[in-house]
């Protein structure tokens, strides 16, 4: 979360942009290219991929060549000219997302030594640690001011913020199921859900759901329906909560087995969209808590 004194007037005035957009637009992405180049001519890369002076007295600078060679390698769709380039349909948020993560591992604040006066050159050390937390700072500063649902961490990897409702429920909730399976795959669902790939999204729901058939079993007994129906009882005595109750556990059961989530076979429907999958994970993982928040298994 942003501190109050790197906030905008209107952020502080209106609150911050909802972060639902999951494209970045070609503007934003030409004002990342201007971050990344800057730091390229200030020789923040140069940590990684040095301009060594001729007399071997160390690093100047950054090798544009060096850096430009190796992240058009490690992003092989990566346009060449990428740097100066400007597509006319925003590229894939995917590839912008691995470009910011390659920046963020290899950058640095660089520090002024030696005055070089034959080359007119500072020689530079660096502050690794000072580099990453200012470029992840400004980076995420645009991607927020753009309302973009995407963001780096402190480490510099990117991840997804996820629908706004679950965000603090996701941050914040422990489980301490009794059962460590149930807990892993809840871990699992949590991580998953929050990846740019819509691919691990639709896994993290699979996760859920897999969770969501252990949990109706956590109960003493050995009969899977007679189980359900003691958890059920312990999350509330109020008979007409506990009939919806009961008609939403059945409910998430059949989406679980119509949809792609659980099973692949032809006659599942797939969820294409992220939206789709967004609203199901909601469903699904706010029941879930409630199960095991009632239940004390939710630390």
């Amino acid at each position: 979360m942003a501190k109050m004194s790197d906030l905008y007037f209107s952020d502080r005035e209106r609150g911050p942009r909802p972060r639902t957009a999951e494209v970045i637009s070609t503007t934003v992405w030409m004002a990342l290219r201007h971050l990344i180049q800057s730091r390229i001519d200030d020789g923040s890369f140069g940590f990684k991929f040095p301009d060594a002076c001729p007399d071997g007295a160390g690093p100047f600078g950054c090798d544009a060549r060096k850096f430009d060679t190796i992240v058009r390698a490690e992003i092989p769709d990566l346009p060449e000219h990428w740097l100066i380039y400007d597509p006319e349909e925003p590229l894939d948020p995917i590839m912008i997302l691995d470009v910011l993560e390659f920046c963020a591992r290899n950058v640095a604040r660089p520090v002024r030594g030696h005055f070089h006066s034959f080359f007119g050159h500072y020689h530079l050390s660096f502050e690794r640690e000072e580099g990453l937390n200012e470029f992840v700072t400004d980076v995420n500063r645009l991607l927020a001011r753009n309302g973009i649902a995407f963001e780096l961490t402190n480490e510099g990897n990117a991840i997804r913020l996820g629908p706004a409702v679950l965000r603090d429920a996701l941050a914040t909730t422990l489980f301490h199921t009794g059962d460590a399976e149930t807990d892993r795959l809840l871990e699992d669902s949590r991580r998953l859900i929050l990846s740019p790939h819509i691919e691990d999204r639709r896994h993290g729901l699979e996760k859920l759901w897999d969770a969501f058939e252990r949990i109706k079993t956590l109960e003493s007994g050995t009969d899977k329906r007679a189980q359900a129906t003691i958890l059920l009882d312990k999350v509330t005595q109020a008979p007409r909560l506990r009939s919806f109750l009961e008609n939403e556990a059945k409910e998430l059961t059949a989406i679980g087995n119509n949809l792609q989530i659980r099973h692949f076979e032809k006659t599942q429907e797939k969820l294409d969209r992220s939206e789709e999958v967004d609203y199901l994970f909601h469903r699904m993982f706010s029941f879930i808590v409630l199960l095991l928040r009632a239940t004390g298994r939710e630390g």
